[in-house]
């Protein structure tokens, strides 16, 4: 079995490093139905479409909300958000009513 020398790691490290990303707001925004708000524990649940900077497939969840929006979360609201997996946990990062 053949492995990589330590200067092909560091190779493919650097060129990787060079490669071009999608800062977080460049992120296609996922639609969504608000199923259930909850204010006090910051909690949202949401019928979502594919979520594909996570590589998720349309489902149920629950995701944390640090920066609760303005905007009403009503059950049955139809909404536009981006998410991401911080620190093991599933966090919606941007919310918007939905056109």
């Amino acid at each position: 079995m053949h492995y990589p020398t330590r200067r092909q790691c560091l190779a493919a490290l650097a060129a990787s490093a060079a490669l071009p990303t999608l800062a977080a707001s460049d992120q296609p925004l996922t639609e969504g139905e608000v199923v259930r708000w909850d204010p006090h524990t910051q909690k949202i649940t949401l019928r979502h479409g594919e979520i594909k900077n996570l590589g998720m497939p349309p489902m149920t969840m629950v995701f944390r909300v640090p920066d609760p929006p303005a905007l009403p979360l009503a059950p049955g609201s139809k909404v536009r958000f981006r998410a991401e997996q911080q620190q093991g946990a599933f966090v919606v990062t941007h919310i918007e009513a939905a056109p």
